[in-house]
């Protein structure tokens, strides 16, 4: 008998009577949203199906856990970044001691950030955790289940390098119009508020010709908005030294056929250069929509967070950005409350905040980290300084997003419907979606018109505005709708998980769900 059947709870009703089914539960950020694409679609690959909890009854046990199936198989994918992660995680594993233990056959495995950094910790404080695995072999996922399961045993694997670049590794992934492409992996700047070089490690950079392969598989499988990935991507081609390679990468982009819209997250201040701004704005598929993080604006506190730029060099390249794209939107990032932050500090953010003029601000209030320089740092800021500071910002911020979301009322633009509406949806009867500029739309269908799919383009105009999103109820004149390949894409998506045949004027041959790793370009033959 083969090892996977040798290695089977008879008792578990997940053998020859269906296939083991699974979860994953993503923290953090887009990287890791990124990856657990990849768990996925190594899991799938491996035989197992996604969990539909479908079945669940609402209703809690007295443990209070859900009544109902649960997934054969748990990975969380863990971010450490924020001091929190440590407790969120524990606490999810402690709820989930319970389940497992009415259910044999289950198994739990915990990878990510926080898994590179606590190692045996996780085992420790959780010992009903079969699995734990870093953030350099996502790819031993599948074989260290099997391994478990087959010794009866937990499997803990972190290794201190990459094994193999995560782009060839099967994929499953979370959108069919729309895809993560990852440029690069690791980061070779010193933050003193950062752990993620210690856990994602030295900067490594894919081969322009790997990215564009990708890149054209996902177009040619009906996606039309690619998001170019990197912990800092105006860094990209260092390794293979190229200065100038990000803004070719953009250039590059805007030659492929069928691509309609590329973004990238997170470039560096301090790395930003005036031929990625020229590359920007001279690609017309590259949207005028910009992720710049600040961190701070007080120069005291950049240096004492090694961060290799200061404020007027920030604000100078806003004003670059926006002279070549007025229309664009620029979203940060900042950490109130750093180690040594005065009040003078904290004003410096303010008047920074209010020059930059902000259409998104992600906020976070600092949050020690062990095994970073900032952790030992003298002047820990009392919480209750931190948090009156942090609800300053925010209602600055609130406010300026707001004033510029009004100024979009009136303004045509152009929506690309998701999947997902907003929370009053049903009230509204509002589809939602995103402009080129990345501001998230929720808008109405005209009464006769036709409703569109995810995927597909809107035209709309502006008639409301609030600080987080903005609203479009268009007239039969002033909506446009535009079919597309990824709204195909979409319906082929549906099709296929229903089991129905697909509509007429689709392909007939099956989308692959899993993508089976890096994709190669083909060779010419005589």
């Amino acid at each position: 008998m083969s090892l996977i059947q040798d290695s089977v709870d008879s008792s578990a009703p997940t053998t020859a009577t269906r296939p083991r089914t699974y979860q994953v539960r993503t923290y953090g950020c887009q990287m890791n949203v990124h990856d657990s694409e990849r768990m996925a679609g190594l899991l799938e690959t491996a035989g197992l199906v996604a969990f539909d909890d479908a079945g669940a009854t609402g209703e809690l046990d007295g443990h209070n856990q859900p009544v109902g199936p649960s997934p054969d198989v748990v990975v969380f994918n863990t971010c450490a970044v924020r001091e929190n992660a440590d407790n969120k995680l524990y606490g999810n594993l402690g709820m989930l001691a319970h389940v497992k233990e009415s259910n044999p056959g289950m198994q739990i495995a915990v990878g990510g950030c926080l898994a590179q950094k606590d190692r045996d910790t996780i085992q420790k404080r959780a010992p009903w955790v079969d699995v734990v695995f870093g953030t350099h072999n996502v790819g031993a996922l599948p074989v260290l289940l099997e391994r478990a399961r087959h010794n009866a045993d937990a499997q803990i694997e972190i290794l201190e390098s990459l094994d193999v670049f995560p782009s060839t590794l099967p994929t499953k992934r979370d959108s069919v119009y729309s895809g993560w492409v990852s440029i690069s992996v690791g980061c070779n700047n010193t933050c003193t508020f950062c752990i993620v070089p210690s856990l994602r490690g030295k900067e490594r950079d894919r081969r322009p010709g790997e990215i564009l392969a990708e890149i054209q598989a996902l177009v040619d499988d009906g996606a039309i908005e690619v998001t170019l990935l990197g912990q800092n991507v105006n860094s990209y081609g260092v390794e293979f030294g190229d200065r100038l390679a990000f803004g070719k990468l953009l250039r590059a982009c805007g030659e492929i056929e069928g691509l309609e819209r590329v973004r990238f997250t997170s470039p560096h201040p301090a790395a930003f250069t005036d031929d990625v701004i020229a590359a920007m704005a001279e690609t017309p598929n590259v949207m005028p929509q910009l992720h710049m993080p600040l961190q701070s604006g007080s120069d005291k506190v950049l240096k004492d967070m090694r961060r290799s730029y200061r404020s007027a060099k920030f604000l100078g390249i806003l004003d670059k950005v926006r002279e070549q794209m007025p229309h664009a939107a620029i979203s940060t990032d900042i950490i109130v409350g750093f180690p040594g932050e005065t009040e003078e500090d904290f004003q410096a953010t303010l008047d920074v905040v209010e020059k930059s003029r902000f259409a998104t601000a992600f906020t976070f209030q600092y949050s020690k980290r062990p095994g970073t320089p900032a952790a030992d740092l003298p002047d820990q800021l009392p919480k209750e300084v931190v948090q009156e500071r942090f609800l300053r910002l925010t209602a600055l911020q609130d406010r300026i997003a707001a004033e510029e979301n009004a100024q979009q009322v009136g303004r045509e633009v152009e929506v690309m419907v998701t999947a997902q509406s907003g929370r009053k949806a049903a009230e509204t009867h509002r589809l939602s979606g995103r402009a080129q500029d990345q501001r998230l739309v929720h808008f109405s269908v005209p009464e006769g018109a036709e409703t569109p799919r995810p995927g597909d383009l809107v035209t709309v105009t502006i008639t409301e505005a609030a600080a987080f999103h903005l609203v479009a109820d268009p007239t039969p004149e002033t909506y446009r709708l535009r079919r597309s390949r990824a709204g195909d894409a979409w319906d082929l998506a549906q099709a296929e998980s229903c089991g129905v045949p697909a509509a007429s004027g689709q392909s007939d041959g099956a989308r692959p769900k899993v993508s089976l790793g890096m994709p190669v370009l083909p060779v010419r033959t005589a």
